[in-house]
């Protein structure tokens, strides 16, 4: 992801305000940054989770809050699958809320990716994931199997219940591919108690992958 951090990293110019997502592909681009900063490249973020955060602060990249920069240039985060126009799964990293809120206050959301992430349907190779408020955890997983999903609760490599940095449980959702991802993301979202999915739906303006050379698909 190397090439790909440093392509991104290309379109940033002093001043501006960035959006910093979470993961492998979030962590390149942020690592990147973060030498560019120490060269004097003066820039201030926002962060989608404190995995994020730590790391920033830690390369010394000045940081603020969605409140202190309602709206940003650019927000560079990857994704868990990507079609061909720019429909995108996401949250396998846990951060599907936050990454959706400063995705959507950008003006430009940019998707760092691999090139096996690309599928025709979402919903090919990773589950979807629905951010749920604890309480009720048990009726939207009944919810979800009535949408025709197979939810299991995310644990921890501890085998502890997941918990979202806004102290949410995660049900990743296992479905046949999408025929109509709108619509599934309407449905899953109407559960009572669940907060959003990791459907990123027509927000994508621009995908680089990562092959060789590197592909760009750009939202026309």
């Amino acid at each position: 992801m190397d090439r790909v951090a440093q392509m991104a990293l290309a379109m940033v110019t002093d001043g501006m305000r960035l959006g910093l997502g979470t993961g492998r592909a979030a962590e390149a681009f942020i690592r990147a940054l973060g030498a560019k900063v120490g060269s004097g490249l003066a820039v201030r973020c926002v962060t989608t989770s404190s995995r994020s955060e730590e790391l920033a602060r830690s390369l010394g990249i000045p940081l603020a809050t969605v409140d202190e920069l309602p709206e940003l240039d650019l927000a560079f985060d990857g994704a868990d699958e990507f079609t061909a126009d720019l429909e995108l799964t996401k949250g396998l990293g846990g951060a599907l809320l936050r990454e959706r809120v400063v995705a959507a206050s950008a003006a430009r959301f940019v998707v760092l990716v691999t090139p096996e992430k690309r599928v025709d349907r979402l919903g090919t190779r990773a589950p979807i994931p629905v951010e749920v408020v604890p309480f009720a955890a048990g009726p939207v997983e009944r919810g979800l199997r009535r949408l025709g999903a197979e939810p299991v609760l995310r644990r921890s490599p501890d085998g502890a219940v997941y918990r979202t940095d806004n102290g949410n449980v995660i049900l990743d959702a296992r479905v046949e591919p999408l025929v109509d991802p709108v619509a599934t993301h309407a449905a899953m979202r109407a559960l009572p108690g669940a907060v959003d999915t990791g459907l990123f739906l027509g927000m994508a303006s621009l995908v680089l992958i990562g092959a060789e050379p590197i592909e760009r698909l750009e939202r026309r």
